[in-house]
């Protein structure tokens, strides 16, 4: 009994609950509007950090004229950023700039992208940048091709030299630091501005000078694995063995320098190179032009004179051709000399290049060169120094036979080098002749021919004093009265002589008279011929009348 009242509380007390259900809780309109305000809140901090761009980071040696929240970035004069901050870097070796890209600009920075600050310069090329002057510098950002996105980047204290993605070719230049380059000097050929330098670095280590030039398209294709680069220096003036020789460059040249290119005459036009290709930077142009020859045999001369004026690069001749080139004056001076030399010579290192005959590389064999060399030493192939132009007293090296020196060569070494056989150069020998002759004049005895000249000067004296006795007797003898009174006398010959010759004129009577003697002598002789002629003939005709009549036959005696 007890058990059902307490079910059937419990049932009661079900349903009570179940009639009387709590109430819900409602939201107040009132919160309507700090809920949209946290939403739109919650918006402009999303808008304001997706505008505010990208953030990057660039590096400067020297951060003049920029300044943190006023130098602007621009692009095509459009502004695309602003710099945030500008400081130093932890070591302090550079500034380290701060800035924040547009987002609208933000596909601009990759890997080729670059940076430079803009502000007035003056240059060969003109004046620029003058709008800064008023407005303060600002970062130009160009723009790159690349896909790859970056966010770090250096700032250029210069502008490029190409723009981003323009058709044309990069280069690598080495050369020494005396022919070194300058960022922006002008890369010409044939005198025309194909090029610029865009980079000039120093290598501490190799002590050498890299540049990295642009040539520009369709001018690329000038350029092959024979091409020589050159330093042009505007006025090219050189005084040499060869003679005096002065070029000219372009105006640009002559007063910013720049480099040339070309491809020398003896080597054909070669292929044409990939970017980045590494070329040798000569000094000038013959210097160039001496680099293609890179086939060639060494030889050292063991000169016994002077080299003064003969330096490197000087001309090895054989009877006028050239075959090679001094490599060194003097090379390796403190290597031993070979103990066949009776005193000390000076070594001069000259090359052999077979490729001045016109030989291309591929066909030199240089050991069959050698042995050929080795031949000609033996049959008398000698080099001297020989003077190549008076007015710079330059010297050259002269190879030629000599008749005299045929089987009488023996091999030398040098410093691991085959020994060239020398002989005294033309002037060497004439200092030989004149030290001959000298010495022959000091071995006469010159005492004895003093003396008989002296014994010549004393009769010369004596002709002399009587010469000038014999002009005193002559003088004396022309001031006599009586000498003078002779030419009086001469003087009335001569008149009668006039007189008489007058005499003899063709109008006077003695003449008339001589003229009619004369032609009476002349018919007295017309008539004498016959006598003369007959008595020639038949001098008989002298005794006898008729010489046609027979000798008389004398009569018989009676008896």
């Amino acid at each position: 009994m007890t058990n059902e009242n307490s079910t059937q509380k419990t049932k009661d007390e079900t349903n009570l609950h179940r009639a009387k259900p709590t109430p819900q809780a409602r939201l107040s309109p009132i919160w309507i509007i700090p809920l949209v305000a946290i939403v739109i809140g919650l918006w402009l901090v999303y808008d304001n950090y997706t505008s505010r761009g990208t953030l990057i980071t660039l590096t400067t040696e020297n951060a003049e004229g920029i300044e943190a929240g006023k130098t602007l970035i621009r692009s095509r004069s459009v502004e695309v950023g602003r710099v945030e901050s500008v400081q130093l870097s932890d070591d302090l070796s550079h500034a380290v700039i701060t800035a924040r890209i547009n987002q609208n600009a933000e596909a601009m920075l990759n890997e080729e992208s670059r940076f430079w600050v803009v502000k007035p310069r003056i240059g060969r090329e003109g004046i620029s940048g003058l709008n800064t002057v008023l407005s303060g510098a600002y970062i130009q950002l160009e723009p790159g091709n690349s896909n790859q996105p970056k966010r770090e980047f250096n700032v250029s204290d210069t502008p490029p030299v190409a723009s981003a993605g323009m058709a044309g070719l990069q280069l690598r230049l080495v050369s020494q630091l005396g022919n070194s380059l300058n960022v922006g000097d002008p890369v010409a050929y044939q005198g025309y501005t194909v090029g610029r330098v865009e980079e000039a670095n120093f290598n501490a280590r190799e002590r050498t000078m890299h540049h990295q030039i642009f040539i520009e398209e369709p001018y690329a294709k000038l350029v092959t694995d024979s091409t020589r680069f050159w330093v042009s220096s505007g006025v090219d003036f050189q005084l040499d063995a060869d003679g005096v020789s002065v070029n000219l460059a372009s105006l640009e040249t002559l007063l910013g320098g720049g480099a040339t290119f070309g491809v020398p005459e003896d080597l054909p036009m070669g292929e044409p190179v990939d970017a980045n290709t590494r070329f040798s930077l000569y000094a000038d142009e013959q210097s160039a032009r001496e680099g293609t020859f890179n086939r060639y045999l060494e030889y050292v001369l063991l000169v016994d004179e002077s080299v003064r004026g003969l330096s490197k690069g000087a001309p090895v001749e054989f009877r006028g051709v050239r075959v090679g080139t001094v490599a060194a004056v003097p090379w390796n001076f403190t290597a031993p000399q070979p103990d066949s030399r009776a005193r000390f010579a000076i070594p001069v290192l000259i090359r052999i290049e077979p490729q001045r005959l016109g030989i291309e590389s591929a066909d030199i064999d240089l050991e069959e060169w050698d042995e050929r060399f080795q031949r000609m030493f033996n049959t008398g192939l000698r080099a001297s120094l020989k003077s190549g132009n008076l007015l710079t007293g330059a010297l050259f090296v002269d190879l030629n036979f000599q008749r005299d020196r045929q089987d009488g060569y023996q091999q030398e070494t040098f410093a691991g080098h085959t020994v060239f056989p020398t002989v005294a150069g033309d002037f060497a020998q004439i200092q030989a002749q004149i030290t001959a002759l000298l010495d022959k004049l000091n071995g006469l005895e010159v005492e004895p021919l003093l003396a008989g000249l002296n014994r010549n000067l004393e009769a010369s004296e004596a002709v002399l004093e009587e010469i000038n006795t014999l002009s005193q007797s002559l003088n004396q003898l022309l001031t006599d009265p009586d000498t003078q009174a002779v030419s009086g006398n001469i003087n009335t010959t001569l008149n009668a002589l006039r007189k008489t010759l007058e005499g003899l004129s063709p109008n006077s009577p003695a003449y008339q008279e001589l003229i009619s003697t004369a032609d009476r002598i002349d018919r007295v002789l017309r008539d004498l011929q016959p006598l003369t002629r007959t008595l020639n003939e038949n001098p008989r005709a002298l005794l006898f009348d008729n010489i046609d009549t027979q000798d008389p036959i004398p009569r018989a005696p009676r008896d």
